[in-house]
């Protein structure tokens, strides 16, 4: 009957409409294929026959049928757990008398015939909106072929149906776009496969946000004229196999829309979802509103996974369009997190947004994320990120991991990240309000015991430590590039030199950050660390710019200390102090010959330091180069020595990359231990709610000017000897063992 109603309107002629026409023996053909497929695989009795195909047609003959009781026991589990591990299926097997492999072709084939019915099902329903939409167009058609007048009732004027009839145009656009996405239907040749599970309708807004922010199915920028197929191979992570089959680019825009959906109900301020963090800096996720409100868009939590979420708001230096360049550009965007984002690289633009804007951008991505410290591992993620425009001003930047783009795989062994991003919100003068969500799940048991509370508060990865490190780098952009702001010491710098500076100090800490977590070049680990020993690590350095040629040793350490942050930060940025710790200075006090502020607070400033003898002797061949740096995640204090010749050019304006250096530094994070449960530091407490700090050494050193040359045990004596003297000098500087 269907059928025959297209027919009819096909022979009406009704061209401008658009009606899809349907190859039913095709589609006939498939449902008989899947289901013929479905009941063969469900006789199977082991994977053999996919890897031996001269064995198949023999080994079909002896197909193994399940009992009445042991189909009722299969049903009965699936039900509880369509998807059993492995000691699951064993113990059912066991109980049922059947091998491990028969249960679990059973279960996926049980799974199969599961979304075969559904679909069967949805596609019934679909025809008959089709229908009804059918029907619709018609009595629209007929309204316009012979006008009727609403006053008199008589026919009317054609002039006069003008603009009722382009309204009935538009309408009956809208309804022919939402046809074609409801059926899957492609537009321009472009594949379309919707994912029911993520195309639920988002929820009414919680909270009183003063955002009125929509999401469009139809929002995607050009995305009807790129090609379709990814490259094979995808490669989801180290410990994950790689993809052999083309992906539909069709599966990331529903991620990506679901992905956004989710991020703006978490991104209202006054939400549910949400419990305020002890600190009031930020907010921690109700898990248990959470799994009522929002159904996950990639799938259930692994067992061994624990859930870190947040929610922090801050208000940055930088309007929005500029915020959203930078987090679309890998390369910027790992430039403005550089404690936070060890690597970063665009794996495919799918879409290069419309209108001259990142409005309905999206890309495939891959980053390493990173903590300070070597007994926290670096988290690769490969994920999806999607950039919409909501209103004028006000932009939403979302991440979300792919792993659901295949069943069984994901991103990476020990890490998924669900949907997280920023909402972006103009102000006055030049100013952004940035709500930024962190939504991540992964594996605490790679994670030494002394950094699980300081992940677990959000200090770590949360959402805390990207708004305070978003609005430091901010702070520091606008600082450097202005014309009023001048150095401390009343340093006459032109703007060019300011940046020349800003830029050298920035490549030391990137370096430094890098070298800790070893997400930059191909190092050799020498000596595994943990929270006893040293790790050390060598790599070979050749055609680097901005740095020595030879051999380039690391070496990495992390230990508590019973002082807080705010102390221990102190200290370490003091160059009267320094003399406790720096092997370089000889009698104990340095000279500050340049300081630079990098916003308001001036303990986030760069350095030039001299030794006191030295000035005196007016012999001066080397410097220090000091940037220190602080928030309400930690604190970080990098330095190194740089040749005055090369830092002479640089103070004049001139090309930062000919100064050679390897940098060395502190990393500092709050313990985040319980005050009655931890440790106190020498003065009865910390005075800022943590017990102590987590304290991260980092040196580089060049041990040998050949790249090629090997390690001696002599250099790595003397770098255990240069560690352990720093260590014994800073707890005799803060008066604490």
């Amino acid at each position: 009957m269907f059928w025959s109603f297209l027919q009819k309107l096909k022979m009406e002629n009704f061209g401008e409409m658009c009606f899809m026409s349907f190859d039913s023996g095709a589609m006939g053909r498939a449902r008989e294929n899947e289901s013929r497929s479905g009941s063969d695989n469900m006789g199977t009795a082991s994977g053999d026959d996919r890897e031996n195909p001269g064995n198949r047609s023999s080994k079909r003959k002896n197909n193994y049928r399940h009992t009445p009781f042991q189909t009722q026991e299969l049903e009965t589990s699936f039900k509880e757990n369509p998807h059993p591990d492995e000691k699951a299926r064993q113990d059912l097997g066991r109980r049922l008398g059947l091998e491990e492999r028969q249960v679990k072709f059973w279960f996926q084939n049980r799974r199969t015939q599961m979304k075969s019915q559904v679909e069967h099902y949805e596609n019934s329903i679909l025809k008959q909106e089709n229908d009804k939409l059918c029907i619709e167009n018609i009595a629209m058609k007929d309204a316009i072929r012979n006008p009727i007048c609403g006053k008199c009732g008589g026919p009317a004027i054609l002039g006069e149906l003008q603009m009722e009839q382009h309204h009935l145009i538009i309408e009956n656009a809208r309804l022919r776009d939402e046809l074609n996405w409801r059926l899957g239907i492609p537009e321009n040749n472009f594949t379309f496969k919707p994912l029911l599970s993520l195309a639920s309708p988002m929820p009414p807004i919680m909270g009183n946000s003063g955002l009125d922010l929509a999401v469009g199915r139809k929002s995607f920028g050009s995305l009807n004229s790129i090609d379709p197929k990814l490259p094979t191979g995808l490669d989801f992570g180290n410990q994950a196999s790689s993809v052999d089959v083309p992906l539909d680019k069709s599966l990331f825009e529903d991620l990506a829309l679901a992905a956004t959906d989710e991020l703006i109900k978490l991104a209202q301020l006054n939400s549910p979802l949400w419990f305020r963090s002890l600190d009031g800096c930020g907010k921690t996720l109700n898990l248990k509103e959470y799994s009522s409100t929002i159904s996950p868009c990639i799938g259930m939590k692994p067992d061994h996974f624990v859930t870190e979420a947040t929610q922090a708001t801050g208000t940055v230096i930088i309007n929005s369009v500029a915020l959203v360049e930078i987090l679309m550009d890998a390369k910027r965007w790992m430039e403005m997190f550089p404690c936070i984002i060890g690597r970063a690289s665009t794996i495919d633009v799918i879409s290069n947004g419309m209108g001259g804007n990142k409005n309905g951008a999206l890309q495939l991505m891959h980053a390493e994320f990173q903590v300070l410290s070597p007994l926290v591992p670096v988290r690769q993620v490969k994920f999806i990120r999607f950039c919409k425009q909501h209103a004028k001003g006000i932009w939403a930047v979302v991440d979300v991991s792919v792993d659901a783009i295949r069943e069984g795989s994901r991103a990476h062994a020990d890490c998924r990240r669900l949907p997280s991003g920023c909402v972006i919100q103009d102000m006055p003068n030049g100013y952004s309000k940035v709500t930024w969500v962190e939504h991540t799940e992964y594996d605490a048991n790679v994670v030494h015991q002394l950094y699980r509370p300081l992940l677990s508060s959000g200090l770590g990865f949360g959402a805390q430590k990207w708004v305070a490190s978003l609005q430091r780098q901010c702070e520091y952009l606008a600082a450097i590039t202005s014309s009023t702001i001048h150095s401390g010491d009343h340093t006459v710098l032109n703007p060019a030199a300011r940046r020349s500076i800003g830029e050298l100090a920035q490549r030391m800490t990137r370096n430094f950050c890098t070298g800790v977590c070893a997400t930059v070049h191909k190092w050799e680990v020498v000596q595994a660390g943990n929270a006893d020993n040293i790790k050390l690590m060598m790599r070979e350095s050749i055609g680097n710019p901005g740095e020595p040629l030879g051999t380039v040793l690391s070496a990495v350490i992390t230990v508590w200390l019973p002082v807080s942050c705010q102390r221990l930060f102190g200290f370490l940025q003091n160059e009267k102090k320094r003399g406790h710790w720096d092997v370089l200075c000889q009698d104990g006090s340095m000279q500050r010959m340049l300081h630079i502020p990098k916003g308001q607070d001036l303990v986030n400033s760069i350095s030039l330091l001299r030794t006191s003898d030295a000035a005196s002797a007016n012999q001066i061949s080397m410097l220090i180069l000091q940037e220190t740096c602080t928030d309400v995640s930690g604190s970080l204090v990098v330095h190194a020595a740089v040749n005055t010749e090369a830092m002479n050019v640089v103070m004049v304006g001139g090309d930062s990359s000919c100064v050679d250096l390897l940098p060395s530094g502190f990393a500092i994070v709050p313990d985040c231990f319980p005050v009655s449960g931890g440790p106190i530091d020498c003065n009865g407490g910390s005075g800022d709610g943590s017990s102590g700090s987590l304290l991260t050494l980092g040196f580089q050193i060049l041990v040998n000017s050949l790249p090629a040359a090997k390690l001696t045990t002599e250099s790595i004596d003397t770098v255990n000897s240069l560690i352990a003297r720093t260590l014994q000098g800073i707890k005799a500087g803060l008066q604490c063992n």
